[in-house]
Order: C-alpha cells, then structure tokens, then sequence
C-alpha cells in the first residue's frame, strides 16, 4: 500500500527524504517544529531515522528555523492533520508512534476555551485514533498539573486526582492525564510530565523561554541578570527552585521509551533535584567567565499568584523502568547551551 505522507510539498529551505527511503513503518511529531519536538526529529535522524511526518503551525515567530538540516518525509499544519484523523481515519496509513509534543504552552495564556479545544480535545482525538490503530502513543504533560505542589511531585497515578494545577494550561493538561485514567488507558499508552526543559530551539517561545535564554544577551553584554524578588514567606530573593533539565537529557529518556516499546503509564521526566534561581544564575556567569552580577526585580502582578515556588520530580518511576543514564549537571548543561548555542552564529540543535 502506497504511504500517503505526500499532500503538501516540501519547504525548499528544508531537507526531505526520497520516497523510496521511506520505511514501512513511520513516525509522527506532533509540535514538530516547536522546541522538544523539533528537537526529537534531530535525535531521531542523528540514528538514520528520517521517516517522519511534522505536524506544526507555522507563525511568524522564526519557529520554521528549528528544521533546518532535518530531514523528515513531510509537513503537514495541525488542524489539517487533525481533520484528516476525525474524516478520514485510514488515510494515514503504517504509523509506527505519535510523538505527541504539539499544545499551547503559554502558562499566561487565558482563554480556558481555547485551551481545552487546542490541548486537551485535540490529545483525546488523536489518543483515541492512535487505540483503534495500534499506534504507540506518546505525548506530553507537564510539571504544571502539580500547581503549588502541596499534594507532592509524584507520577503516581493513585494521587492524581488531588492536584490542583494553578493556571489554565496546566489545567488544560490535568484534563487530559485524567480522562487517560478515567478511561483505563496508562497501561497502553504513555505521557511525560515535563518539567523546566531549557536548550537550543527554544528560542519562538517568546515569554514562555527559559530564563537563561531570556537573560543571556544582558548578561554577556551588561554583565548583569535580572531575577524576580520573592512573595513567598521562607523563600528568599533568588532562593525559589525548580527542577531543570537540559533537552539533551530529555532526548535521552525519549529514545529509552521509543526503543523501550512496552514501557506505558505516566512519568515525571526532570532530575529530581530542585535548583535555586541563583545557581542557575552563577553558573551563566560562570559560562561567560564573569562575575556574578544579580537584580532581583518586581514580579508582575499577574504572576503573582500563579507561581510555582518550587518543583521537584520524583524520578523513581523512572529508574525502575530501567533508566540508568544519569542526568547532565546544571552547571554543565548551562555551559553547554552557552558555549556551543547560544554565543555561536548556528545556536540550532
């Protein structure tokens, strides 16, 4: 049977593969384009695998930039994907695994409609095709169902119900891990709980990007970085922590569950070990060998009630499902986003 993978032509500025390399089996990113997603497709073609269709939404947000030197079979835009699954659901045809990554990230967005229809309604539709096909099912969560984390990080699905997510995008994923629950799926498919991904790529996400992208060019050229003040008793200025992981690890773990394919159910994927502002902070001085320079500025208002103090994942589910990489250090995963990204003319992974 031929492999309907071809219904948009190919962008000049990309790289596509031949037909006749296309495999039988195929491979779907959904957010693509976007930061871990287009990050994926580079890991999977850094193993020879280039069977790959990229599900995004271009924008004029340099995202598109993200493909460059990939190589992958085609592009199709999100809401075309998805219409093709609810009115044709044997048109894709051979699909091997979803990697679900494609949402509306922004935590300040909130427009609850909005993010019901585009993160959670679009996710039960594609998790329900992928049951009817067979297809593995791959998708992401985030740290941000946990809310203040009174109710803990753990990715025990007995606790689930308990947590109480303080936004609407980590509502609009909430909704989704339950309705897996609530319909007896985690024991066929698989979510990542991501938390405090940061790395090359990330760089269309406007607000939503990592701090250390956001404060690099003031640090390398004013030598100073600007960090929020506290509003929370027992946490001083620069003293709120998170769990930050580096997208190389991240990629890591990914291909674990792909190679691992019987492996389902719900996972936190950070280090496990919560990091203060100010550690990130002087390991970016660090980096650029200067002296560490700190502002500690006026939270906006807007966030101030919404803000995560401190996350931390418990990362056991994970070892015992056989991971045994350790985690890159955040002064050297730091460095390495640095060095080798961001002070360079191609900071794309």
């Amino acid at each position: 049977m031929q492999i309907q993978f071809f219904q948009l032509s190919c962008q000049s500025a990309l790289i596509c593969v031949p037909y006749t390399k296309i495999m039988k089996k195929n491979i779907i990113v959904t957010g693509g384009a976007g930061f871990i997603g287009s990050c994926i497709v580079g890991r999977l073609n850094s193993y020879g695998i280039d069977n790959i269709l990229v599900i995004d939404k271009f924008r004029s947000n340099g995202k598109e930039k993200n493909l460059n030197k990939k190589k992958y079979c085609d592009f199709i835009d999100k809401d075309d994907f998805i219409e093709k699954i609810i009115d044709k659901p044997n048109y894709f045809q051979d699909i091997d695994t979803i990697f679900h990554m494609g949402a509306c990230s922004s935590t300040l967005n909130t427009d609850i409609k909005y993010l019901q229809k585009n993160n959670t309604d679009y996710s039960i539709t594609l998790a329900k095709w992928c049951m009817k096909k067979d297809t593995r099912f791959i998708y992401a969560s985030s740290a941000a169902t946990y809310g203040d984390g009174d109710n803990g990080f753990t990715d025990d699905l007995d606790s689930l119900e308990t947590l109480k997510p303080l936004n609407p995008y980590g509502t609009s994923k909430h909704l989704f891990d339950l309705w897996i629950k609530k319909n007896g799926l985690f024991n066929d498919l698989l979510g990542i709980k991501f938390f405090n991904v940061f790395g090359p790529n990330e760089y269309h996400k406007g607000e939503m990007r990592s701090v250390i992208n956001k404060a690099f060019p003031t640090v390398k050229d004013k030598g100073i970085m600007k960090l929020f003040k506290s509003y929370k008793d027992g946490y001083k200025d620069g003293k709120q922590k998170r769990d930050f992981i580096y997208i190389k690890d991240v990629l890591e773990v990914m291909i674990f569950f792909y190679e691992n394919n019987k492996i389902a159910g719900l996972f936190n994927l950070g280090r496990g070990t919560a990091e203060t502002w100010n550690k990130i902070a002087n390991s970016m001085f660090k980096a650029l060998r200067k002296e560490t320079n700190i502002e500690y500025i006026k939270m906006p208002e807007e966030l101030q009630t919404r803000y995560q103090y401190f996350t931390e994942a418990n990362m056991q589910k994970l070892n015992l499902a056989g991971y045994e990489k350790e985690f890159t250090s955040i002064e050297d995963s730091v460095r390495d986003y640095i060095v080798n990204y961001l002070n360079t003319d191609d900071p794309y992974y």
